[in-house]
């Protein structure tokens, strides 16, 4: 009988998929070493070893549309201009890894199909505006827990789509979803109504601006790589409370079950736990990269104290860490805001398996309590990035390598990406590395 293939073993085996870059046609032997070279550097890091030098990625978010002569206006409206924005920053800057353009949707795919939590540049926003903005609300009531935990995927079709994305309201309308059992076209009969013909429309043409817009930002990601650049990010999984708290009840909703009714709060939590772990392993499946994404948002010290932290956020959130790492998986966590009342808490975690990305917390306090258990990542500060002199910030950057560095388990990074300015102040990221982290 096979012996049980371990953690440790999927792990080594997953990275070295990322690695060989299955796939990646390399322009020429130099940029294949060079992103073997700048892959080796990642994995060193997130094992708490030294690499070479201290890897950096360039918090760039949508710096490089500005810095083109662009908006973000323009650059969601023309994915010709979005994609050669981000080639130009990847031409002038130097990192460990490329700035990518899947993050800017197409402002015609978000149109058609009515989007309702998120805002952009002449969509609920002024023309002016540099970043999308996600509107909070309660997309899932109160009353919704029994059919959530009863029927996810009802409770999906039938409430959550239809409050989020405007052109599928019809669905609302459509009978509960296992009435369809022993009768399939029962999911059909709704089309007679025109209404819902227009929902389906609208998917087919979402799914065909979508097709049309990723067609450049794909060849792009295949041009980075081939260059000798990997990208760090495979896939992407939430905090079960941050999918309550965020996209569902929205703050004062979340807020109001901790109280009212926290069994089903909790019950609810544990009810995506499992499809977080999922979604996260399928994403890294699918793009031969191990490291999956967390954006964490409610568990910030201004949130929660310690106590409900540790009741409402931290068990389900460390369930989905255990099991990403049990599958070999790197989870990268960004602790958005601050999390310097946390930080003895997210300690008990196994060493040297996930990489905490710092945004306000206090990093040189960090390096002292998980510097052995943790890779840490972080923290230039946008506000410095965006006002400060290239020489403030190569010092920083200076005393982030020489404190957080040392010893190695470190990536130097912004504290959260900027949209824009000067271009010196992030070439200084890049110097302050060259000049500062080789071990």
């Amino acid at each position: 009988m096979d012996e049980k293939v371990t953690s440790e073993q999927k792990r080594e085996a997953r990275f070295a998929r990322w690695l060989d870059a299955p796939g990646v046609h390399f322009d020429n032997p130099a940029a294949q070493k060079a992103y073997r070279d700048r892959v080796t550097r990642f994995i060193r890091v997130f094992s708490l070893e030294k690499p070479d030098r201290v890897p950096l990625v360039l918090p760039a978010g949508n710096f490089p549309i500005y810095h083109a002569g662009f908006t973000l206006k323009e650059a969601m409206e023309d994915n010709g201009k979005l994609c050669a924005a981000f080639r130009k920053f990847l031409r002038e800057f130097e990192s460990d890894t490329f700035a990518s353009p899947m993050m800017v949707p197409s402002a015609a795919a978000g149109t058609i199909i009515r989007t309702v939590n998120t805002r952009w540049p002449g969509y609920g926003l002024p023309d002016t505006a540099s970043m999308l903005q996600f509107v909070e609300g309660e997309y899932m009531k109160a009353d919704d827990y029994d059919l959530f935990l009863e029927d996810l995927t009802d409770f999906c079709l039938r409430r959550y789509l239809p409050r989020s994305l405007g052109a599928l309201a019809p669905f609302a309308d459509f009978p509960p979803t296992p009435f369809i059992l022993g009768m399939p076209n029962r999911f059909l009969t709704p089309a007679m109504a025109p209404e819902v013909r227009a929902a389906y429309q609208a998917i087919i043409d979402y799914g065909e601006e979508c097709a049309r817009w990723m067609e450049p930002v794909q060849e792009f990601h295949r041009d980075a790589m081939a260059a000798g650049y990997p990208t760090i990010f495979g896939g992407q999984a939430h905090a079960p409370f941050d999918i309550l708290a965020d996209t569902l009840r929205g703050t004062k909703g979340v807020i109001m079950d901790m109280y009212r009714q926290p069994d089903k709060l909790l019950a609810a939590m544990d009810r995506v736990t499992q499809m977080n772990i999922d979604c996260g392993v399928a994403g890294a499946n699918m793009t031969g990269n191990p490291v999956v994404f967390f954006a964490l948002h409610k568990g910030d010290d201004t949130f929660m104290s310690n106590g409900q932290y540790e009741k409402f956020y931290w068990p389900t959130f460390r369930k989905v860490i255990l099991g990403l790492v049990e599958e070999g998986i790197v989870p990268m966590l960004f602790a958005e805001g601050r999390y310097d009342n946390r930080l003895e808490i997210i300690r008990d975690l196994p060493p040297g398996r996930v990489v905490w990305h710092f945004d306000r917390t206090d990093i040189f306090r960090a390096k002292k309590i998980l510097g052995d258990n943790a890779c840490i990542a972080g923290n230039v500060p946008a506000s410095l990035l965006c006002t400060g002199t290239a020489d403030e910030v190569r010092d920083y950057c200076r005393r982030l390598i020489e404190v957080v560095g040392e010893g190695g388990g470190f990536i130097l990074t912004g504290g959260a990406s900027i949209d824009k300015g000067p271009a010196e102040n992030m070439r200084a990221m890049t110097e302050a590395v060259m000049e500062y982290g080789v071990y």
